[in-house]
């Protein structure tokens, strides 16, 4: 990946290996994602991917520390929100390579590090400033007038040291407005999709499902799971009451034999398997084990634990065993022998559900199990039966429970076998978008919006530090910093643009300049729709979510400062903070 890639030994290593690697991200943003083949050289398979997340790992990152640093980051912001990530790799590229012109133009690193912050500092202001709070978005269906103070649908925040002494964070507090009702989270979801109508429409109706017994809730992403079935064409894809799972042959069998009637069940968090151990565990050392030889078993230590566990559950009289984790091949034919269904790999959030509707506890260990962690009255029916492309036959069951839990299944289904990881990752994506935005209760404007009053913004006051030329201030070099990030986010709207019309990065980057110009009146637009409530406009199509955006933004300067910050310090060993005479000293 980076072979293609020219370094310059002689400028900062780190930030030039930080944004060739998140020049991967370009095809991952805007409406119209485009597909990558990714090729082993070694076994000649091949992946078909379409974001960031799913690029970084099947990439080859272990010899590169700034890669596995750049795929951790990702994978911790996807863990959490499930959008955004090609964001965050495009903004971490961008604002390297700004870091990267600060150095070039010798301005020391402490400086870079400041101004940048405060950059971002404002950048977090416009988003609180220009988002649009929900009942205001909605006033087209149910006509809710609101108050704004100070121009401002979010509170001030609180500041947090994260991830080293150099930066910080802003987390909104929340909102206290009406909740929303079934009409308007379909209004919102349409404005969410960011093109991916069909996996938007899943999540709708999965809303629906949800609410049309508990009327309370109008999206609950924690009672959603998803199955996918290759081998149909897409638009088979649906949404149905349930969680779904799919099964080989051996696990049908017992499940053909469970079927339509009750059932006790346990629930186990983790892997079903003789050795795993939970997070944190240390095993103590030191110990020796005596014991006489002559009266042990001749079976090993997995086949006893086997054994073991197989023992309880036969006495514990369980039926079905969900585990969110995996579980030991073995485990599952010997439990299938005496007609218990094992099934792995089933969400937590389901598993946790499940465990309260019918009275079980969650336990770590299957030893842990006694009749008190038992849960009764779990129900299973054959859903479905097909091939797969390989030609194995294949079930799906339907796990329900007595009472109103309201699981919901989204099924993805496509011809293509290597595009249901896609399609899954998509759905997620808009599912967790819907989430977010009524856990901010505020949505941003999109469609490059909020990045225009952030150029705005920055440019503004650049300008105005480049008046005042450093006479007053403590960062002479603010106005250039601000100047090159708010390049960062020019690049960004130039390439979703690209990406989205087709049109070159010079004639979007172009556009983007035109739209700059009329940038108040933007702001006046909006400025009528979150306070006037006015009925005759028309609200934008487009939004992003508030705190996803602001995270991305966080986590890709965090990144960039780590960078810079480590290797600076690294390879002068020299602390700018300190006085002394450094003359003849670049600090990179």
């Amino acid at each position: 990946m980076l072979g293609s890639t020219i370094i310059n030994q002689r400028q900062h290593v780190g930030l030039q290996k930080l944004s060739a690697l998140a020049a991967v991200a370009h095809s991952t943003l805007g409406p119209c994602k485009k597909f990558k083949f990714i090729q082993d050289e070694a076994t000649g398979e091949s992946t078909l991917v379409s974001s960031c997340l799913r690029i970084l790992d099947n990439l080859d990152l272990a010899t590169c520390a700034v890669s596995q640093l750049v795929h951790e980051t990702v994978r911790a912001h996807h863990k959490v929100y499930r959008t955004g990530s090609g964001s965050l790799l495009f903004y971490a590229g961008a604002l390297s390579r700004a870091a990267l012109s600060c150095l070039h133009q010798g301005i020391p690193t402490s400086h870079v590090i400041a101004a940048m912050i405060e950059g971002m500092d404002l950048c977090v202001d416009v988003c609180k400033r220009s988002s649009i709070s929900l009942d205001a978005l909605c006033v087209s269906t149910q006509k809710q007038p609101t108050e704004i103070p100070s121009g401002s649908k979010v509170a001030k925040g609180k500041r947090q040291v994260k991830l080293s002494r150099h930066f910080c964070n802003t987390e909104p507090e929340s909102i206290s407005v009406p909740e929303p009702g079934l009409t308007d989270v379909a209004h919102l979801a349409e404005g969410l999709s960011h093109g991916c109508n069909d996996a938007m429409n899943l999540v709708i109706q999965a809303s629906h499902i949800q609410s049309k017994d508990i009327q309370s809730s109008v999206f609950d992403v924690t009672k959603v799971t998803t199955c996918v079935l290759p081998g149909f064409p897409e638009d088979h894809a649906h949404v149905c009451l349930g969680c779904v799972v799919l099964l080989n042959a051996e696990q049908a069998s017992v499940a053909h034999h469970l079927k339509n009637q009750p059932m006790n069940v346990v629930f186990i968090s983790g892997d079903l398997s003789h050795s795993y151990r939970h997070l944190g565990f240390s095993r103590p050392v030191g110990i020796q084990c005596v014991g006489n030889q002559s009266n042990m078993s001749d079976l090993s230590k997995e086949e006893y634990w086997m054994e073991k566990v197989l023992g309880i559950l036969l006495h514990l009289d369980v039926n079905l065993v969900l585990v969110s984790g995996l579980v030991n091949k073995t485990v599952i034919q010997l439990c299938s022998q005496h007609r218990i269904l094992v099934v792995g790999k089933v969400a937590f959030s389901i598993l946790k559900e499940m465990a309260i509707a019918t009275g079980a506890v969650l336990v770590t260990y299957a030893t842990q199990l006694t009749k008190h962690c038992v849960g009764k009255d779990i129900h299973v029916s054959i859903w479905r039966e097909f091939q797969n492309h390989n030609g194995m036959l294949l079930t799906a069951i339907n796990i329900y429970a007595d009472g109103n839990t309201r699981f919901v299944t989204a099924i993805i289904t496509s011809p293509v076998h290597g595009k249901l990881q896609t399609l899954e990752d998509r759905f997620w994506s808009c599912a967790y978008r819907v989430h977010h935005a009524l856990k901010d209760k505020a949505v941003l404007p999109g469609a490059g919006v909020t990045e225009l009053f952030c150029i705005h913004r920055l440019t503004e006051k650049a300008d105005a530090e480049n008046l005042r030329n450093g006479t007053s201030g403590s960062n002479p070099y603010l106005g250039i910093v601000l100047h090159l990030l708010s390049g960062s986010f020019m690049d960004y709207i130039a390439a979703v643009m690209a990406n989205s019309t087709g049109v070159s990065r010079v004639k979007a980057s172009t556009v983007v300049n035109q739209k700059l110009q009329d940038v108040n009146s933007i702001s006046a637009e909006l400025s009528q729709l979150v306070l006037d409530s006015h009925e005759d406009f028309s609200p934008s199509k487009v939004f992003d979510n508030l705190s996803v955006k602001q995270e991305s933004w966080r986590k890709a300067l965090n990144l960039v400062l780590l960078v810079l910050q480590t290797d600076t310090e690294i390879i002068t060993g020299l602390d700018e903070s300190k006085d002394g005479n450094h003359a003849g000293l670049m600090f990179l």
